[in-house]
């Protein structure tokens, strides 16, 4: 992905994840989504137009139109009010290509630190799917996957881009972020998820 695009995939999600954790006004965000959307969209076309046939600066060139119509989807959506549901189901859409995005970086790009950033990312268009598609009460949870990964899978990996100091990270030190990571996830959903108890009185009063 482009070091710029990915630097301001981090700022969307950063956002974003404010919005779920009801610290950002959903329109407010919305603008901000049509702004990245649109350069998320244009930035490819570049690329893909300057690529001179390259099939793997094509096929990068590819993975940057997912984030762009999210973002565009995501800010008409919040400005307009419209219901989530097609968001929702374009989200799975984009969770399973990312999961073979992931792949090809692990087997036939031999770039284990994007093969597993992919992966993140396929879990968080998961959730969004569970959440918008499904109307799962995951919103919370939700968003502080977002606020972590605006940061160790967009912001952070794009600012070493950057200054070209991508390659000093390793591998013991990409596994040891990622298995923090999880761990982390998984005390976020365990404090994050509504107790039976809440359940079953929110449902009585239904």
């Amino acid at each position: 992905m482009d070091k710029v695009g990915l630097m301001y995939v981090g700022a969307v999600l950063f956002i974003n994840s404010l919005m779920l954790l009801g610290k950002v006004d959903e329109k407010s965000a919305g603008v901000f989504n049509l702004f990245i959307g649109a350069m998320q969209v244009i930035t490819p076309f570049y690329l893909i137009f300057t690529s001179k046939g390259d099939p793997w600066m094509i096929f990068n060139a590819s993975g940057i139109f997912l984030f762009g119509l999210t973002y565009l989807y995501v800010g008409i959506s919040n400005l307009k009010n419209l219901d989530s549901s097609g968001l929702g189901w374009y989200s799975l859409w984009v969770a399973i290509l990312a999961l073979g995005y992931s792949y090809v970086n692990f087997t036939k790009l031999q770039d284990i630190k994007f093969g597993i950033i992919w992966l993140m990312w396929s879990f968080l268009w998961t959730l969004f799917y569970l959440l918008l598609a499904q109307k799962k009460n995951i919103a919370v949870f939700t968003g502080w996957v977002a606020f972590i990964q605006a940061w160790i899978t967009a912001t952070i990996p794009a600012f070493l881009l950057l200054v070209n100091q991508w390659d000093v990270v390793g591998l013991k030190t990409t596994l040891s972020v990622t298995i923090l990571t999880i761990l982390a996830f998984i005390v976020i959903y365990i404090s994050t998820k509504p107790s039976s108890s809440k359940i079953n009185s929110i449902s009585t009063k239904a």
